[in-house]
């Protein structure tokens, strides 16, 4: 995984300057890595559809497999084609975004700042998304109807903001993690203030916080999937500047390769995905952690596999998380975020236990 340099020898028998291949044009794992790829990518399809129709059935009030697909073609009863269409598929299809969304954020962070441990939260996206959130529920409780999109934008402009910052330092992956947990302290601290404050209002903010598919409706549907369609689309273009990124500031810049300008793109993407997300379901935490660990579990760390399976493994894991925490206490529903989180500390247990976290020994 080195560049390796060869010298042209002119007529005069003098060395020309050394031509510089980059890794991330030759093929870095055998054909078996490809085909396993390919064939995990092709189970997680299958297991979001099926995960997703079994959705369609479960909950709070259940519905048989006749009703599920009467109700699909826009027939019998009129409760069940409610539940089916404004209830149940706005909130799966929601699910699979915001997954993909987060999944995808977390594995660029973990290759742009060299961290097995980032994730979106490292970034001040979850700070400054909770923050603007916590300001609309408190403050301006009738302008709900702006909450995901004041979401996003606090999210984006948090990261901006830490980028900017950082930037005067040389935009080094520690000085972003740096600025990124100073700037998270401090609008954690802002957050807490304003709940203290505002103790009788509280409830909603929680509620948010600790991530919900609850509720979530068609038009937070349509207002999410341009925003997630386009960073999912731009995902695919990411995959060429992390692998240079891996190589270190030195060998890229040595290459010819832009870093500043590609670390910039890379986490310019990761916080609109996040922001996407965090905008529709609130915090949801351990998906950008979890789902990029369990796919270079099972691939590698070449990121033409790691990106696209985590967009897709994503979706499924959100989606999975989502039917089961409505399902386990039915008729009572827990929060999406809480199962998350469970999950997620069970899964780095596991880890710290087996010895590797990231393919960093701890």
């Amino acid at each position: 995984m080195y560049a390796r340099s060869t010298s042209e020898v002119g007529p005069s028998g003098r060395g020309r300057a050394p031509i510089l291949f980059s890794p991330a044009d030759e093929p870095l794992y055998p054909p078996a890595v490809r085909r396993r790829a390919w064939l995990l990518g092709g189970l997680f399809v299958v297991s979001l559809v099926l995960v997703a129709w079994w959705g369609l059935f479960v909950g709070s009030v259940s519905l048989s497999p006749g009703e599920v697909w009467a109700a699909l073609r826009g027939e019998g009863r009129t409760a069940a084609q409610h539940i089916v269409w404004d209830l149940r598929l706005p909130r799966l299809l929601a699910g699979a975004l915001v997954g993909s969304a987060l999944a995808a954020s977390g594995a660029i962070l973990q290759g742009v700042l060299r961290n097995p441990l980032a994730d979106p939260a490292l970034i001040g996206v979850s700070a400054g998304a909770g923050l603007v959130a916590a300001v609309v529920f408190l403050l301006f409780p009738e302008k709900l109807a702006f909450l995901p999109l004041g979401a996003f934008l606090g999210g984006l402009g948090t990261t901006l903001l830490i980028y900017a910052v950082a930037w005067l330092r040389g935009a080094a992956p520690v000085t972003l993690i740096l600025v990124g947990l100073a700037v998270n302290a401090v609008f954690g601290a802002a957050m807490t203030a304003l709940m203290v404050v505002f103790g009788d209002r509280v409830a909603p903010v929680v509620f948010w916080h600790a991530g919900r598919l609850t509720g979530v409706s068609w038009p937070e549907v349509h207002m999410a999937l341009p925003y997630a369609a386009v960073g999912i689309l731009l995902t695919f273009f990411a995959v060429r500047p992390l692998k240079m990124l891996l190589l270190g500031d030195e060998v890229a810049a040595s290459l010819g390769f832009p870093v500043r300008t590609a670390r910039f793109f890379l986490i310019a993407l990761a916080s609109f995905l996040a922001g996407t997300a965090v905008s529709v379901a609130g915090l949801l935490g351990f998906v950008g952690l979890v789902v990029p660990h369990i796919v270079r579990l099972l691939v590698g760390g070449d990121y033409r596999h790691v990106l696209p399976l985590s967009l897709l493994f994503g979706g499924l894991f959100v989606v999975l998380a989502d039917t089961a925490a409505r399902t386990v206490l039915a008729p009572f529903e827990l929060p999406v975020g809480v199962f998350l989180s469970a999950v997620g500390g069970l899964f780095f247990l596991y880890l710290l236990f087996r010895g590797r976290v990231g393919g960093v020994d701890v």
